[in-house]
């Protein structure tokens, strides 16, 4: 294949992560030449739709949809996503062919004053559009008032400015850091402004968050061989746990599930945090050398399960 067409978004953070793509694709041996093709998703243009509150309303594939009918009818050859954002059940002509290498999937707060979770005021103002980080921040600091907020990086950033009553914001490590902001000081600057960042070690991130998952037709045999060779081994494993986790729950992108599977010393580490339809806070973590994806997520669940009798 001479050239090769890829999917994205239209946000910076999707032209990063198409850029990544485009070069793994086109270091490869047989030197394609690999071309990004904007699409504008239903979540990008939906921005009255509120992500803060679980909901069978959501859309489902609110940022992939689109993407995936581009791919049906042949207009691009890869769609490239944020693999947090790509439902674990995929149309049957479409499969999930690589993800490239992942980066830390930590989530961060982005804050006027603290330097961490415990340093914002008693009742001050968090801004998150996802019920996972609401869920698990009102774990750790119940006094926190978590308010919602949509947009992209630089939106939500400039919106955490102008408000005079919001603290912080929650936003993903991997998303800063790959549309350009340095974070190795614990601070960033925008717009002429410092703002603290500090990793939030209590929160557990998304599924498949930090990592790029390049999506093709499940018919195109040649492209698919191809991605073998920049397809990421480790983050390959990991998110399949993850994702196989959140399918044996039966929930959506919008399951306020935190959940991060890593490989240590040759053990798959897998810890997940999830809030049922009652509200409760189920938890566990296991370890182990599990031969495939499906039995550490099976491992896992019935741990919390086994944890909750």
């Amino acid at each position: 294949m001479k050239t090769i067409i890829l999917g994205t978004r239209s946000s910076q953070l999707a032209l990063a992560q198409a850029e990544l793509a485009k070069q793994a694709i086109e270091r490869l041996p047989e030197r394609p030449e690999a071309i990004i093709r904007i699409t504008t998703t239903t979540g990008d243009r939906r921005l009255d739709i509120s992500l803060s509150q679980a909901s069978p309303k959501i859309p489902k594939g609110l940022f992939t949809k689109e993407l995936e009918e581009a791919l049906l009818a042949g207009e691009i050859d890869i769609a490239v996503h944020s693999l947090k954002d790509l439902p674990t059940e995929l149309p049957p002509d479409l499969e999930l062919a690589a993800t490239l290498p992942r980066h830390d999937p930590v989530d961060v707060l982005v804050s006027k004053s603290a330097k961490s979770l415990r340093e914002i005021p008693v009742s001050g103002i968090v801004a998150t559009g996802s019920p996972r980080r609401a869920r698990q921040i009102a774990v750790h600091r119940p006094d926190l008032r978590v308010t919602d907020i949509r947009g992209n990086v630089p939106t939500r950033i400039a919106k955490l400015l102008a408000e005079d009553s919001w603290n912080s914001l929650v936003l993903a490590r991997a998303g800063l850091e790959r549309i350009g902001y340095s974070l190795t000081s614990g601070r960033m600057e925008f717009a002429g402004q410092v703002l603290f960042v500090s990793d939030l070690v209590e929160i557990l991130p998304a599924v498949g968050q930090g990592a790029i998952g390049l999506e093709v037709r499940a018919g195109d045999l040649g492209l698919k061989q191809i991605l073998t060779s920049v397809n990421h081994a480790p983050t390959w494993f990991c998110t399949a746990v993850e994702r196989e986790f959140l399918r044996l729950l039966g929930g959506g992108c919008q399951l306020p599930l935190g959940m991060r599977a890593r490989i240590r010393e040759g053990e798959v580490q897998c810890e997940a945090i999830f809030f049922d339809e009652c509200g409760k806070v189920r938890s566990g973590m296991v370890s182990g050398e599990y031969q495939t994806p499906r039995e550490a997520a099976a491992a896992l669940l019935d741990k919390i399960y086994e944890n909750a009798k």
